[in-house]
């Protein structure tokens, strides 16, 4: 089956006085190429873990994941992950950042160099290609793993709370440009985010996941990212079903978390 199917995936940890912890447990989903989806759900609930396992950075105890009828196996150059911090080399350049991994593939110098100086001036970066990291603002960084990210044009781009640590204006724009970057390079996107708005506005699909033993509580199929693409996102949020939305699920949260608090003072 082409595109990404996740198939009764689990994930234990075994701890070292003997015990374990179920982290996920029997999630099925399936992802067509070029679909965007965002993972909510409370603390603890496996989020990470999941995209670890996507990203090969991890093997499940129990199930499955292929991409394009290919089981993954581990980390590999058809998926790319953009962390909270930007994992960059702080002693490179912008542009060599970016151009880092078409350089392990030996790729022409010409041909990425040119890839990077598109990308950068596609993530508004033209200006700083030879700046130095730490001369950067927090957003600007992150512009810069978006585009180290896709300078590899991995078929599946994993988002692991990108803009978490981000102000508000400066992580608005950022959101307006992840919704840029998925329509105009087609690439299948999951992003995990602790943020009900920005799972709103940046899933095409929306996953609420349940508390551990991680699974899947509820899927909504919204219509605010293909509309945020061409519309200003406050914009977007002045669509009648956005509040509605966005008050169902946090209050859906909002309960898992009360759960979580009660089951854990319980075991006190």
């Amino acid at each position: 089956m082409s595109g990404l199917s996740i198939n009764n995936l689990s994930m234990r940890f075994d701890l070292p006085n003997g015990g374990s912890v179920q982290a996920l447990q029997d999630i099925n989903l399936h992802l067509k190429a070029g679909e965007l989806m965002s993972v909510l759900g409370p603390s603890g609930c496996g989020k990470t873990t999941l995209l670890n396992i996507v990203a090969g950075f991890l093997a499940p105890t129990g199930g499955a994941i292929t991409l394009e009828g290919e089981t993954v196996t581990g980390p590999s150059a058809d998926r790319g992950m953009v962390f909270q911090q930007g994992a960059l080399f702080e002693w490179m350049s912008v542009r060599d950042n970016v151009g880092f991994g078409p350089r392990m593939k030996n790729a022409p110098a010409g041909e990425t160099r040119e890839k990077v100086d598109h990308l950068l001036d596609v993530v508004g970066l033209g200006d700083f290609k030879e700046k130095a990291i730490y001369e950067l603002s927090g957003g600007m960084q992150q512009r810069v793993a978006l585009a180290r990210c896709l300078a590899n044009d991995p078929d599946v781009i994993l988002m692991d709370e990108p803009l978490g640590a981000l102000d508000a204006l400066t992580r608005e724009k950022m959101q307006s440009l992840v919704l840029k970057l998925w329509k105009e390079t087609g690439k299948t996107i999951i992003l995990i985010t602790h943020s009900v708005e920005e799972a709103l506005l940046l899933g095409e699909r929306l996953l609420v996941m349940a508390p551990r033993p991680g699974r899947i509580h509820k899927e909504y199929n919204l219509p605010f990212a293909d509309l945020g693409v061409n519309q200003d996102l406050r914009e977007v949020k002045k669509h009648p079903d956005y509040v509605p939305r966005r008050e169902e699920i946090l209050a859906m949260i909002w309960d898992m978390e009360e759960e979580i608090m009660g089951r854990s003072e319980g075991e006190g």
